[in-house]
């Protein structure tokens, strides 16, 4: 690895205790703490099924420690594209360490930095991106693009966007999902409105969930940072200064400008007409409120789309569409959420190299098709879609397709690329908190944004002077 200087040091000591800080407060929380796009691992158990800690890999492969956060049965699928690759290859040999949620791993990561105890690839969640740039330990995977000419081009441009800064490919996508309004087909038949027509803005979704609570089945959004990262995007408004964090670092938080103030007053207006109910932070908490038939409509990620169909079963039919945008609002999209894979760089170049090779089976269109008809992550390679497992998929459950035409209909720019900054983990935390106070009545929405933007800017000055120039 490369040896740290002081001001990297100082900024590893600084993060690492703002993020045991928010691991510790987001535990309670749930909606936000786990994971970027609402899809809590299930489970905590130390290793995957198909890989023990410490094992070994034959002596004529190469072998690639992979810490990931897929849980559940997330983490049950990630270990079958696992054990694929491993039955493919007479060179390399991947061995699958599920380290907990997205924070937990990359603290872990962290404290690995001082030595050679950590993985050769990682997963991290996108709003750990600039910090993992920041901290100088990972070989960005363009080296190996340019090294053998790897074709991008047969990747999704909307995604791999996230994860290129100043034209360099830094880490390779590996689920990706996007938010959309779940809704129940049901109860707007019930209530006499077109099942076949979701509201698509904030005005209809409002008139919309003040009809549906009349017969006793509000709408409930969980209080959760990234809807409004997702909110700003979709109106075509940056979250922070400086191109989003993309022209340059940023240095301010513009969580109080227009877009935020917009969104933010319309949610409170649906709290407090009651067409719709708070039920907290806590994204299982809505999701399993729908799955009840009791709230009919929902934000939720597309990464739980599989889960939340396969619940409902056949009590009611589950509706999906686009994110709503206040009206006249058109220049915009969604940001996709997840995470990518990172080659650390203090391990042997061969170990390097045969993570690549990994990654590359990842983003293989046979293997992204079976990622996503068993998730709901869509697939990071164009190809995937002509995968006949997908066609099925999709002939079966038809509400795979809006995260897709979503992701495609966004259109690229710096607000849909998504905002960088080394504290977004903790301003998602501060953003969350701005919105309790605004929805509970504690402080007005234009209030609780500035106080917030304030915190958050304040802290992004503190991140700028730690990292190196």
């Amino acid at each position: 690895m490369k040896p740290f200087k002081l001001k990297h040091s100082l900024l590893l000591a600084t993060i690492l205790l703002l993020s045991m800080l928010i691991s510790a407060c987001g535990a309670a929380g749930g909606g936000s703490g786990a994971t970027a796009d609402g899809e809590a691992p299930a489970n905590n158990s130390s290793t995957s099924s198909n890989a023990k800690n410490g094992d070994s890999a034959p002596e004529d492969k190469t072998k690639v420690v992979w810490w990931h956060s897929m849980g559940g049965e997330l983490g049950t699928a990630t270990d079958q594209l696992v054990a694929d690759f491993n039955a493919s290859q007479d060179k390399v040999e991947v061995e699958a360490i599920f380290q907990g949620t997205y924070d937990e791993s990359l603290n872990k990561m962290k404290a690995s930095m001082d030595s050679k105890s950590g993985p050769s690839l990682i997963q991290v969640y996108e709003i750990g991106s600039r910090f993992m740039i920041d901290s100088g330990a990972i070989t960005p995977v363009q080296q190996f693009i340019d090294e053998e000419n790897y074709d991008l081009g047969q990747l999704e441009e909307n995604i791999m966007n996230y994860y290129t800064f100043e034209g360099k490919q830094y880490s390779m996508p590996f689920n990706t999902s996007n938010p959309i309004l779940y809704y129940n087909k049901d109860l707007f038949k019930a209530a006499g409105l077109d099942p076949d027509k979701a509201p698509a803005t904030y005005e209809e979704l409002k008139k919309a969930a003040e009809t549906l609570s009349k017969s006793g089945a509000p709408a409930s959004f969980a209080i959760y940072g990234w809807f409004m990262e997702q909110f700003f995007a979709n109106q075509g408004a940056e979250y922070v200064d400086n191109g989003n964090g993309r022209t340059a670092p940023a240095t301010q938080s513009l969580l109080n400008t227009e877009a935020g103030v917009n969104t933010l007053e319309w949610w409170k207006s649906l709290i407090d007409s009651q067409a719709a109910i708070n039920l907290g932070r806590k994204t299982d908490d809505t999701k399993k409120a729908f799955v009840a038939g009791q709230v009919s409509m929902t934000l939720d990620s597309t990464a739980g789309l599989r889960g939340i169909v396969d619940s409902v079963g056949d009590k009611f039919e589950v509706g999906t569409a686009f994110l709503p945008n206040p009206e006249g609002a058109s220049d915009g999209g969604v940001i996709i959420g997840g995470a990518s894979l990172w080659i650390l760089n203090n391990k042997p170049e061969a170990e390097q190299k045969a993570a690549w090779e990994f990654i590359k089976f990842l983003a293989e269109p046979q293997t992204q098709a079976k990622w996503h008809i068993s998730t709901g992550y869509f697939p990071i390679t164009k190809k995937a879609y002509d995968e006949q497992i997908v066609q099925d998929n999709l002939t079966k459950y038809p509400q795979f397709q809006t995260a897709v035409d979503q992701l495609h209909a966004s259109k690229p720019s710096l607000a849909t690329q998504g905002a960088v900054m080394g504290v977004f983990p903790e301003a998602r935390q501060i953003v969350e908190s701005a919105i309790e106070e605004a929805l509970g009545g504690s402080k007005s929405a234009k209030q609780a944004l500035d106080d917030a933007a304030k915190s958050i800017t304040d802290k992004i000055g503190n991140y700028n002077r730690t990292v190196q120039k």
